[in-house]
């Protein structure tokens, strides 16, 4: 009986995620398109719900929700069923929808779907061979072969992401990295554009004119073909006459210009309102959490480095680690296990709401940058692989936030994978993404003021 009432509470929970991951598909990433497939709309629902499902079971770890073993049988069925997602289910689909908008393989596409989707799983397979994930005994259709693989892409999606977020979010939100921008420098750029407007209108007229007139004369149809022809032409055009050939290459590059002007004053208002946003609370406020992710940035990229240098990973989770350092340094009395049970509970809360948040904000705007009304459908596709990926990986590096007692169930799942190597994994990729977005904003930085500075 208690089976049935815990398996009704995921069940009721997993309709509730896949309700949400529907609306967020309809209200969010198609609502500009009317055309779309309600099977990349279940596929994508579907991976979001099991997804959020894995986070549901790592909190009721912590609190203890439903019983010992159904619990492990819920994670161990989760687990398959997003993995059965993941390596079979969406990639074949993609696959099939690339394949069914070639006119010359449509007829096929059956067979040319399944040729893609063992590609895809070479590859998949291939990526294990040069990464420390597994112990000699893992048989080749173990529940162990599939996470790892799936693990090293999410670890990687997850540490670059990360690397990149824990720089750029200081650069975003604190006023110190605003350049100053005034009214003159605006009208100033406003001018230069207006100008090079009124260059390309006289131009066109020029040669909106000189066609008339060799249209007049009769010289369009006597005009030589080839570029022989169009060479001599030039050469040998009557004094007085346009070259319309220079005039038009004159043109073309006004009118790149003029793009590059009215982008860098779209620029300059957006800075602009980000000054005025700034003076208000809500501005200040996010000015002081510019200053503290740096200070996390810095700290982050400092012990990812100590990480890697030392080949050190720590076996106790952070929250118990930093209170028994508390507790010692003071010397009073505090009970370690039962705060880090609360702690942790609130810890893994944040972090968990903060990832799902993130990552479809992050969705969101990849679909809307890439997609089309022809491809959407596949970049769906490819956005529930990542985010599945994302997730299980979210999964194994959770793991190490969580007290040892509650991690027990969560290692016996996910079998016997080598932990260490993802955590040392991430770090190395945290690091260099970090380092690498730190060279390119400051690039960005310097470059932009002497960009708006140029004559």
């Amino acid at each position: 009986m208690s089976f049935l009432i815990d398996s009704s509470i995921m069940i009721t929970s997993q309709i509730l995620f896949f309700g949400f991951g529907w609306l967020f598909f309809m209200r969010q990433l198609f609502k500009d398109y009317e055309v779309r497939q309600y099977v990349v709309q279940v596929i994508f629902s579907v991976t979001f719900a099991f997804s959020c499902t894995m986070f549901e079971l790592i909190i009721f770890e912590i609190l203890g929700v439903l019983n010992s073993s159904s619990r492990y049988f819920h994670w161990k069925m989760n687990l398959c069923i997003i993995l059965l997602i993941l390596v079979f289910m969406v990639p074949f689909y993609i696959g099939y929808s690339i394949v069914s908008n070639i006119r010359l393989l449509y007829k096929q596409r059956l067979l040319f779907s399944c040729l893609l989707w063992l590609t895809f799983m070479y590859f998949f397979w291939k990526l294990g061979d040069p990464f420390p994930i597994l112990s000699p005994k893992h048989g080749i259709l173990s529940i162990e072969q599939l996470i790892s693989r799936v693990g090293v892409i999410g670890v990687t999606l997850m540490a670059l992401l990360s690397g990149f977020g824990a720089v750029n979010c200081p650069y975003t939100y604190m006023s110190y990295f605003l350049r100053n921008v005034t009214d003159t420098d605006i009208l100033a750029l406003e001018r230069r554009l207006l100008q090079t407007m009124d260059m390309i209108i006289s131009k066109k007229k020029r040669m909106a004119i000189a066609r008339r007139t060799m249209f007049q004369k009769g010289e369009v149809h006597n005009k030589p073909l080839g570029f022989w022809g169009m060479i001599k032409s030039v050469a040998t055009s009557a004094p007085g006459s346009e070259n319309l050939t220079l005039i038009q290459q004159e043109v073309d590059a006004l009118e790149e210009l003029s793009r590059q002007l009215f982008l860098e004053t779209a620029d300059l208002y957006a800075t602009k309102e980000r000054i005025e946003y700034s003076k208000t609370f809500k501005g200040k406020y996010f000015n002081f959490l510019g200053y503290f992710f740096s200070i996390y940035c810095v700290w982050k990229i400092f012990m990812a480095t100590i990480n890697i240098v030392f080949d050190r990973v720590g076996k106790t989770d952070p929250v118990t680690r930093g209170i028994e350092i508390t507790v010692n340094y003071l010397g009073i009395q505090f009970d370690v296990k039962f705060w880090s049970q609360h702690i942790s509970f609130i810890l893994v809360g944040i972090i968990i709401v903060t990832s799902i948040r993130g990552l479809l904000i992050t969705l969101t705007k990849f679909f809307y940058a890439i997609s089309s009304s022809k491809s959407s459908n596949v970049i769906v596709l490819l956005l529930a692989q990542i985010m599945g990926m994302y997730f299980v990986s979210s999964v194994l590096l959770i793991r190490m936030s969580m007290p040892l007692e509650y991690r027990t169930i969560i290692t016996e799942v996910l079998g016997e994978l080598q932990f260490n190597f993802y955590h040392r994994w991430f770090d190395v990729i945290f690091l260099v993404s970090a380092l690498s977005s730190i060279l390119f904003l400051y690039l960005a930085h310097k470059q932009a003021p002497e960009k708006h500075m140029t004559p």
